[in-house]
């Protein structure tokens, strides 16, 4: 007699579960069971990070895809007199900087993971509070261990993210040391121009090279979003503005971010109006249930697999 194959398939995975087969979601290109989910592979591997913070999409948005942004962060309790400022990127990618005056700078684009960035954020930033002012880089050398998570932290409300040219806010207060200035340097020459648009939650323009996209973190679930999007595209709705093509879309930290290739010269501007129609239609599109039509179907399958996994 033939054994029974033990292994799951990924349709019998529990939804919300990854199949030890299956890619891992970190985005290494390992299967889980090689990765978050071998024996001793460190923390258990968290999809949706940031969910529970009002703006968890414009958290994912800064951590992965805009070069250079500030956001400021209301803390809780003790701390709550603390000025704490959120930071794309800090000066090689140091996880946070305690300046002179004792204000914190806590950077989002960082070298260390340790399977829960929300935990590893938390970790980070009460080790600067801990520290004296003018202490400088502060950081995580191994696993934080169970403790806070950013969540735990903050205060709720929305971020009034501020997306800079560049990095000269590096700079803005103080004389810049030969280190630094290479460091503000090289940061310079891989940032691409970046705009939030403003009349919709954490949709941001970029040009790249000669090429201009608009990318869009959403925060409802995977499955119901491509549902939605399907229907709009086969409908003709889903370009944002005229020759303006829906390409494909990241996942990151559980959350999918659309990507438009804009045609030449559009700008961030041109976009607001537009952006704002095309949430409608899909807010309209993510409230209907009804079954989706052979064409939607292929749609929808289509963008499935138009997706690249950043973290």
């Amino acid at each position: 007699m033939a054994k029974k194959n033990r292994t799951k398939s990924a349709s019998e995975t529990p939804a919300g579960e990854v199949g030890p087969r299956q890619p891992c979601p970190c985005g290494s290109g390992k299967r889980y069971k090689a990765c978050h989910g071998a024996p001793g592979g460190g923390q258990v591997f968290v999809k949706r990070p940031f969910e529970g913070l009002p703006s968890e999409t414009d958290l994912v948005a800064m951590r992965e895809l805009v070069p250079a942004a500030t956001a400021t962060l209301n803390l809780k309790g003790d701390h709550a007199d603390r000025v704490v400022k959120l930071c794309t990127l800090l000066p090689m990618a140091a996880p946070a900087l305690v300046r002179d005056s004792g204000e914190i700078w806590l950077g989002l684009q960082v070298q260390h993971g340790f399977g829960d960035p929300a935990r590893d954020l938390g970790a980070v930033l009460l080790e600067a509070l801990a520290a004296e002012p003018g202490a400088g880089m502060v950081g995580l050398t191994s696993e934080p261990g169970p403790g806070p998570r950013l969540q735990d932290l903050v205060e709720d409300g929305d971020l009034a993210v501020e997306v800079h040219e560049g990095f000269d806010y590096w700079v803005s207060d103080m004389d810049a040391s030969s280190e630094l200035a290479q460091a503000l340097e090289q940061a310079e020459g891989a940032a691409a121009p970046t705009a939030r648009l403003t009349e919709v939650t954490a949709a941001y323009w970029t040009r790249m090279g000669a090429k201009e996209h608009l990318r869009w973190v959403m925060p409802e679930p995977e499955d119901a979003l491509l549902t939605a999007l399907a229907r709009l595209h086969v409908a003709g709705d889903d370009v944002i503005v005229p020759e303006a093509r829906l390409v494909g879309m990241f996942r990151a930290h559980g959350l999918l971010a659309p990507v438009w290739d804009l045609p030449v010269g559009t700008g961030p501007e041109a976009l607001e109006e537009p952006a704002a129609a095309f949430k409608a239609k899909l807010d309209a599109a993510l409230a209907d249930d009804s079954d989706l039509s052979t064409e939607e179907r292929s749609a929808r399958s289509g963008l499935a697999n138009r997706q690249v996994t950043i973290r």
